[in-house]
């Protein structure tokens, strides 16, 4: 049972005699300090039974129950008093959100404690003595400050969940292979840059979350863990996936906002059981065929990548319910049917299985009209489809026949992406009476020049995973842009897009989509409130504390309500 209590003079009989003491959340009296008393409940006479002779011995409660659960969360606590170890049957210390910046040594001696709840405090260190309660199942430590931890935590051997997450941890102690009874590790939100191999030895753990570190590598050792069936690897700096021989269990693999280029069928032949598969926000290139051996895959996030083409029998996975693929160059699929939906988007797959193509690819078939594949420059599609293509050359320059091709042509869409561009192309001003659409995305831009302000009728600018720290002023010029992607690149200070002063707004008031996500943000002017046009702002990723994840959760509108009421009257 609980005992509780939510005042500092007197101690409610009722709950003493189940057992729990709960003095979370006092207004008043214990917010500093708890009182010598309550350490000392299970030893002394209450005062009321010393003045009162008629208490009988089935009255006598601090006689029959020892105090098991100890409550004391959300309170103003600085510290903890050894005599906590008088306290020798709590099985529950619960002491989260409070201000806590050490731990007594007097908490090794509580010998049957199952569950301890630290979390939310501001240790900077975990005593060594409390490695010796054996009994523990739950260890709560996640959000404080802590930067190392002792080695001895491979003996907590009954120790179930495991939460250390929101903490500066550099590293792992090794011993934690001798957890084998873990089921659930959080290790978000760290700086951890590498994982210990024998982490593989917990064969109880279904859960591992290490979410948000700096992980470039994972273990091999990690695809051995049989029981694992939930691996968040999220907002990584990972380069490729393992491969996963051993994980029959595996439901979710959460690998979006990393660097990978590569998905393999040796990544996924084995994951008979998953259901969902999150690799958004990467540099993915093409999905393999074996992805329809996912027979009970219900989600797949392949958004943001750099995809061209899918197997058409994706369409033919029986269980999938949510496909995301915007924001990947994608040649026949058209973006209104992306807008459509999963089920009308599975439809047209499968309807191309039987088409005269390439099986299995989406890649048109080649015609009469396809220039080899050793040409430089894609006539075709500058006189049909109006398009000038010179994309994943790995180039530093554009060839000058390439703007040569283009003649009296009119083209509206420009594709340099994913080359070693490290300057705007000075010929792209010849395309100013009719390029629309920019994409300059996977370069090595660190400043953009004047001619890519002259390009008056541009709407969509895609210039994401360059080195930008900054944007022109003359930027303002362009006053039809509808859609800038700014994603992935170096800006700290708010990039001056016109959205941060009156003459700006006016300038841009076309302006529906801007997309800034995973730069080093400190602040968002409040003044971007007033961007009435904008229809998607996308913020995420980086390290500004307002607007806080809540807000951003609820969308483009609440975020600019929320900004224009921060603008100072």
């Amino acid at each position: 049972g609980r005992l509780l209590a939510g005042g500092r003079r007197s101690v409610p009989r009722a709950g003493c005699a189940s057992g729990v003491f709960s003095g979370s959340a006092v207004r008043a009296g214990w917010e500093e300090y708890m009182p010598p008393y309550v350490w000392r409940i299970n030893l002394d006479t209450p005062e009321e039974a010393r003045h009162n002779l008629s208490f009988g011995a089935a009255d006598r409660w601090w006689e029959q129950t020892d105090l098991t659960k100890l409550i004391l969360a959300s309170n103003k606590l600085q510290s903890l008093s050894e005599d906590v170890q008088l306290l020798p049957a709590l099985t529950v210390l619960d002491v989260h959100d409070n201000q806590l910046t050490s731990l007594p040594s007097a908490l090794g001696q509580l010998e049957n404690l199952q569950k301890l709840d630290v979390s939310h405090n501001k240790l900077r260190s975990v005593p060594g003595e409390v490695m010796q309660l054996s009994r523990l199942k739950s260890l709560l430590l996640h959000h404080n400050e802590l930067s190392h931890l002792p080695d001895g935590f491979g003996q907590l051997v009954n120790l179930e969940e495991l939460d250390l997450s929101n903490n500066h941890l550099t590293d792992i102690p090794t011993s934690f292979a001798l957890l084998i009874n873990l089921v659930r590790l959080n290790l978000a939100c760290n700086q951890l840059r590498s994982l210990p191999a024998d982490i593989s030895a917990m064969k109880s753990l279904r859960q591992l979350d290490c979410s948000k570190n700096y992980l470039e590598t994972v273990p091999s050792k990690l695809a051995t863990m049989a029981s694992l069936e939930q691996l968040y690897l999220r907002k990584n700096k990972l380069h490729s996936l393992p491969e996963f021989p051993s994980c029959k269990l595996l439901k979710e693999l959460h690998a979006g906002e990393n660097q990978i280029e590569i998905l393999n069928a040796e990544n996924l032949k084995h994951l008979n059981s998953l259901s969902v598969l999150e690799l958004r926000d990467n540099k993915i290139k093409s999905v393999p065929d074996e992805i329809t051996l996912l027979q009970k895959l219900e989600r797949l996030d392949l958004a943001n990548n750099d995809i061209s083409r899918l197997p058409y029998t994706l369409g033919n996975l029986p269980q999938l319910k949510f496909l995301a693929l915007e924001g990947n160059p994608l040649r026949t699929i058209r973006r209104d049917l992306l807008q459509k939906g999963t089920q009308e988007l599975l439809k047209y797959l499968r309807s191309k299985i039987q088409d005269d193509g390439p099986p299995g690819s989406e890649e048109p078939p080649v015609t009469a009209m396809t220039l080899p594949s050793e040409a430089r420059v894609n006539v075709h599609a500058i006189t049909s489809l109006k398009l000038l293509e010179y994309s994943e050359k790995q180039a530093a320059a554009i060839p000058g026949e390439v703007f040569d091709a283009v003649g009296s042509h009119p083209v509206t869409t420009v594709n340099f992406s994913k080359n070693q561009l490290s300057e705007i192309p000075p010929r792209i001003v010849e395309l100013k009476d009719s390029v629309c659409d920019v994409n300059l995305g996977f370069n090595k831009l660190s400043s953009l020049s004047s001619e890519l302000c002259v390009l008056h009728k541009l709407t969509h600018l895609d210039i994401r995973n360059n080195f930008l720290t900054s944007l022109p002023e003359e930027m303002e010029a362009l006053t039809r842009l509808q859609l800038i992607n700014l994603s992935f690149n170096r800006f700290k200070a708010f990039p001056s897009v016109g959205c941060v002063d009156a003459r700006g707004l006016q300038a841009l008031a076309g302006l529906a989509t801007l997309d800034l996500r995973n730069n080093d943000l400190l602040q968002v002017p409040p003044e971007l409130g007033n961007c009435q046009s904008l229809r998607t702002l996308l913020l995420d990723g980086n390290p500004f504390r307002t607007p806080r994840a809540a807000v951003l959760a609820k969308g483009t509108a609440a975020v600019l309500e929320y900004l224009r009421s921060r603008i100072p009257a």
